[in-house]
């Protein structure tokens, strides 16, 4: 007979699927056939129509990929999928690192290969439809590959660590994994342009000339030590052009995607750089390490004092209690408090949004950050008439039209 506590995790991924249909059901009625008067001079009325066909279709696609990922966990946990994986990996190893290795590679690579045919359908069909797929398929081969690999490394190293932590430190468990995690982060900050993203890009230094003299006079009015300047082949796989800052103190850099620098103009791109700058100004960098500590150390408190209750696993089905199948289950138990924990990121993020424009603004770079952000979404066919309850839960950003309201004001 099934545990209370496993009708609790089946509550629980009802309800969030529920209440996420719900939201892009809103989002979805919120589309409107005619250009409203707020998009005026922003979308023509073709750009528009063609804005609203790519929302609908990645609406529709949306809808069915999330339902089958839905249906895919019910699955597991009505048929005791996970204890029947856990049963398996049992007669394989009675080591417990490799046990726990494999049980979450399986599970990982299975999931992964079951959602392929969404990717490929994503990637191949929806944006290749709208223009935006650059992405061949040797290279969506190599990018696969390459990520399995960083997984294996990545999060195999992870799982590891925390399991050693909690087989051997006892109470000691969730500040040396706490420790050890956030040192991860700030170590990931500094060094992920220049470990991960030479996997999967190239970058090249932004070569000299009229942007690269451009930006360097910005960042020396701003007292804003940048020397590292580098573009992106973000070409290689999307038309969608990005741009961002990455590390920390003498390590940051700016990247920038090279359908950025083709896509704006050489004031517009500075404008955008503006406002990143004005994250580091404004310490949001930090403070939202600092966030992310917080939420990590509540978790993990209660991830230490969960891993050691039985039930967590007999809830999943297994015969046996372990760290692997303990873990999964506080995963889907979270879920609630993730659920509101990322709607405070969200709403602080969206207020450093809103610091950072009107920083820019206040070097007279509000009017250019507008219309370079205004081609952008244009040229993405972004949707600029979100319903409000979605942006709420789901938005790190204002709207488009959010931000020039409030730019107008400063």
């Amino acid at each position: 007979m099934h545990s209370t506590l496993f009708w609790i995790i089946i509550a629980i991924v009802v309800f969030d699927f529920t209440f996420g249909k719900v939201l892009d059901y809103l989002n979805y009625k919120n589309l409107s056939p005619t250009l409203p008067p707020a998009l005026k001079g922003i979308y023509d009325e073709e750009k528009y129509a063609r804005a609203q066909e790519y929302e609908k279709a990645t609406s529709r696609f949306s809808f069915i990929s999330s339902s089958f990922s839905f249906l895919l966990i019910l699955l597991m946990l009505l048929g005791g999928g996970f204890g029947l994986l856990d049963e398996w990996v049992r007669g394989v190893t009675d080591n417990i690192y490799f046990r726990t290795l494999l049980f979450f590679g399986l599970l990982g690579l299975a999931f992964d290969l079951l959602s392929l045919p969404f990717q490929l359908y994503s990637t191949f069909v929806i944006e290749e439809r709208f223009g935006f797929n650059k992405t061949t398929a040797g290279t969506f081969l190599l990018d696969k590959i390459k990520s399995w690999g960083l997984g294996i490394v990545i999060g195999g190293g992870i799982i590891s660590f925390m399991l050693w932590a909690w087989l051997t430190t006892g109470q000691w468990f969730f500040p040396i994994v706490f420790v050890g995690l956030s040192a991860f982060m700030v170590f990931m900050t500094m060094f992920y342009s220049r470990l991960i993203v030479p996997l999967f890009n190239k970058q090249t230094p932004l070569e000299e000339g009229a942007l690269k003299t451009a930006i360097k006079s910005f960042a020396n009015k701003t007292g804003f030590q940048l020397d590292n300047i580098f573009v992106i082949d973000g070409s290689k796989r999307s038309t969608k052009a990005n741009a961002y800052f990455s590390g920390l103190g003498p390590k940051k850099r700016v990247v920038l995607y090279d359908t950025l620098i083709n896509d704006l103009e050489t004031n517009e791109i500075v404008a955008v750089l503006a406002h990143e700058v004005g994250h580091y100004k404004k310490k949001h960098i930090y403070k939202g390490l600092a966030l992310s500590f917080l939420q990590n150390a509540l978790m993990l408190y209660l991830l230490s004092l969960a891993l050691g209750k039985p039930e967590l696993s007999q809830a999943l089905a297994a015969a046996e209690s372990s760290f692997y199948m303990g873990l999964i289950a506080f995963g889907l138990l979270y879920s609630p408090i993730s659920f509101f924990t990322g709607i405070v990121s969200n709403v602080l993020s969206r207020k450093y949004e809103y610091e950072a424009d009107a920083f820019a603004s206040n070097y007279r770079y509000g009017k250019q950050l507008i219309d370079g952000l205004i081609k952008l979404s244009v040229n993405n066919l972004s949707n600029l008439t979100p319903h409000p309850a979605y942006v709420f839960f789901h938005y790190s950003h204002p709207t488009l039209l959010q931000r020039k309201a409030a730019i107008g004001k400063v």
